[in-house]
């Protein structure tokens, strides 16, 4: 009879992404609790996320599989549009003045081809459904003004699809987005936000009623007049 081999368990492969996750949220961490900074994603989400995020950073750090999932998706996407020509994780930074004080909004574009003015957002997860998502639209198109691109790409890439969607610039004030993400007038900006947030069980806002299905829009954007 041959022998039997039993496997035995072992954390060196989850070490080295663990200890790449850390290092990534180490080199953010002074950034995350200055309270000038303002995220792009955080112009599309409730405001009081940002205020936590200041004062709690530390509860944003996670380790889950589907974010680690996205994360190397993400990876080999960027690398693949990278050999076309494309500038990845391409930083985005433009200051605003709100009561006197100055705040920088900050991003990270996927993709960005400058030539051609294209901006490209890769989003993950456990199913397209509900895809194009408003609040991806919605990022897609902050970060399409604040670099003036004509084309915007959102690819949608979960276990049982592979979706792309095109959008064209729609002007939005960006200004006014900044005002209510600094005055925390919004909160939850969408129904299903609280389910998903690292901060519901320290936030009064905390929205404990049925959550619609993501994707369905809760406030539109200010568009330029």
């Amino acid at each position: 009879m041959e022998p039997r081999f039993f496997p035995i368990a072992s954390s060196y492969i989850l070490r080295l992404i663990y200890e790449e996750q850390l290092r990534e949220f180490r080199d953010r961490l002074g950034e995350m609790r200055d309270p000038h900074v303002i995220y792009v994603t955080e112009l599309v989400s409730c405001s009081q996320k940002r205020l936590f995020r200041i004062n709690f950073p530390e509860l944003t750090l996670g380790f889950e599989p589907p974010m680690i999932q996205g994360a190397l998706i993400h990876r080999g996407l960027e690398e693949l549009l990278r050999e076309q020509g494309f500038v990845t994780e391409a930083p985005v930074e433009q200051e605003y003045v709100v009561d006197g004080e100055t705040y920088k909004v900050k991003g990270r574009m996927d993709a960005y081809e400058p030539d051609k003015g294209v901006v490209v957002e890769i989003k993950t997860g456990r199913s397209a459904i509900g895809t194009p998502r408003e609040h991806h639209i919605d990022q897609l198109q902050v970060y399409m003004n604040l670099v003036d691109a004509k084309l915007g790409i959102l690819i949608y890439v979960t276990p049982d699809r592979i979706l792309e969607y095109s959008f064209e610039k729609r002007d939005i004030v960006i200004q006014e987005l900044v005002e209510e993400t600094v005055h925390n007038k919004t909160h939850p900006r969408w129904s299903w936000e609280c389910q998903y947030c690292p901060f519901n069980r320290i936030c009064i806002y905390r929205n404990t009623e049925k959550a619609q299905a993501p994707g369905k829009q809760a406030q539109s954007l200010p568009d330029k007049r």
